[in-house]
């Protein structure tokens, strides 16, 4: 059997990996209600972080999205945290979403959303 050579040329390429990429999760993942979490975030470029660069967070609540007041820029190592107090804002055993930003030469790199559920 022989495979003709024409077939590579219909495969679909691999996608490029991003110049940047970035993850997001939060100290913990199942909080009291009332309580705080902090919420980390890493940016890198080439697996280096990347440092400089400001963040932006959104938290998706049940009944509303909070755009956090915090604007961390990323240390040496391309890391930011944000203090989130939850004040009862999400139900028992709800999940809520945090999705984090950074804006990198003009192009917004979003990161993998971190979550947490209130216990």
């Amino acid at each position: 059997m022989s495979i003709d050579k024409s077939f590579q040329k219909s495969l679909t390429p691999l996608p490029a990996i991003p110049e940047y990429r970035c993850g997001a999760w939060t100290s913990t993942s199942a909080p009291s209600p009332y309580g705080s979490i902090a919420i980390y975030a890493k940016l890198t470029k080439n697996v280096v972080g990347v440092p400089g660069i400001t963040a932006q967070a959104i938290v998706h609540f049940k009944e509303a999205d909070i755009t956090l007041d915090a604007r961390p820029v990323s240390d040496a190592g391309g890391y930011v945290s944000f203090a989130l107090p939850l004040l009862g804002r999400q139900p028992r055993l709800s999940a809520a979403t945090i999705d984090i930003d950074f804006m990198v030469k003009g192009q917004t790199v979003h990161c993998s959303q971190a979550f947490f559920t209130p216990q």
